[in-house]
């Protein structure tokens, strides 16, 4: 079991029902401000505590009662998104407004052969349930980032990591996922690893953001998310 971690001041993060942590695929790591999960424990922020800032802020102010909406919105996406894709982690997460998002990551031993960024079927019939599940959320917005193991140098894990997140994205969209859905799409290499190693199939991951729109934010807002 795995000790809570707190956000600083200003990421405005939230309580959860249990630090308990579940290992494995197909696992909703976490819960938020939103109903009660049952029977899904979680811990704040992931594996580590750590979290990248994800999404721009949004300009003017949400509401409490707007972010405890998109806490609950959020907690329905994380959910189908692990009942779905079982050869997936999610986690939930704050964006960069300090509100509630979901974190889904994609294996690269499912995703890519080794040192490659082309997707194996299996990747693809999951980047497919995954698209679906995108589509039916139109108003979250979306961050694509791809990762490598620190094996090789930048100038060989930069570009790979970053083919990595363009094939992911490439796939969504072929799949009918909106262009202005997807807002970023970043290869960062060895960065922000999950193992401390420097061979690590763990670290050769894609991980994909659903956070919320400037359109989620407004319906939260008025009450009619």
């Amino acid at each position: 079991m795995k000790n809570m971690k707190m956000m600083a001041a200003g990421m405005c993060f939230l309580t959860v029902v249990s630090c308990q942590t579940k290992q494995g695929t197909g696992t909703l790591i976490g819960s938020g401000a939103g109903a009660a999960l049952g029977g899904i424990v979680g811990q704040i922020i992931g594996r580590d505590g750590k979290s990248t800032a994800i999404g721009a802020a949004i300009g003017g102010a949400i509401g409490a009662g707007a972010g405890t909406l998109i806490g609950r919105h959020m907690d329905k996406v994380a959910r189908e998104a692990a009942q779905q894709l079982p050869n997936a982690r999610v986690d939930k997460v704050t964006d960069a407004n300090g509100l509630e998002s979901v974190k889904v990551t994609f294996d690269s031993g499912i995703l890519f052969p080794l040192n490659g960024s082309s997707l194996s079927n299996a990747a693809k019939n999951d980047l497919t349930k995954f698209a679906a599940l995108m589509k039916r959320n139109a108003t979250c917005d979306v961050a694509i980032q791809g990762y490598t193991d620190a094996s090789g140098n930048d100038n060989i894990n930069l570009p790979l990591s970053e083919r990595r997140a363009e094939a992911v994205s490439s796939y969504l969209k072929g799949q009918g996922v909106s262009n202005s859905q997807i807002r970023s799409v970043q290869g960062l290499g060895s960065s922000n690893p999950i193992e401390n190693k420097t061979v690590s199939q763990a670290n050769r991951r894609v991980e994909v953001y659903l956070y919320a729109s400037s359109e989620m934010v407004r319906q939260a807002n008025n009450g009619t998310l």
